[in-house]
């Protein structure tokens, strides 16, 4: 399944009584935010946004069409706003993070790595794996 670099959704923004701002996208099953002022607000939620777009590309779940903006209501004192995700750097991002994995060696690799401290254990290890993986 191909999906889109640019999605855009209508996201409704609501103050609450103690002056902080809610955000959630209406389309979007478990996309929500919170944050202390509006602008703030703004720029959370095009992260979540993209974050819940990535994971629904990684699990391979359709992303739905928006709901035109002007049929979205806002509340009393909040506002709806369209946010824009664009993919392709978040995709990047992901790609490029770095898990940790634990690793097991025997003790006589680990005395003689305390006498090479320039040797980098993981980039060894990345190396490796790209070697056995053939990528």
């Amino acid at each position: 399944m191909r999906y889109p670099d640019i999605c855009s959704f209508p996201a409704i923004f609501s103050q609450t009584d103690g002056n902080k701002w809610e955000v959630f996208f209406p389309d979007l099953e478990n996309c929500f935010t919170a944050a202390d002022s509006l602008e703030q607000a703004v720029l959370e939620a095009r992260c979540v946004l993209e974050d819940v777009l990535y994971y629904m590309e990684k699990a391979g779940d359709p992303i739905p069409a928006p709901t035109a903006l002007e049929d979205v209501e806002a509340p009393a004192g909040g506002l709806v706003q369209l946010v824009v995700a664009v993919m392709p750097p978040v995709r990047r991002e992901y790609n490029r993070k770095a898990v940790k994995k634990t690793l097991t060696i025997p003790a006589w690799m680990e005395d003689e790595l305390k006498h090479h401290p320039e040797v980098n254990v993981s980039l060894v290890l990345q190396n490796a794996l790209r070697q056995e993986l053939q990528l």
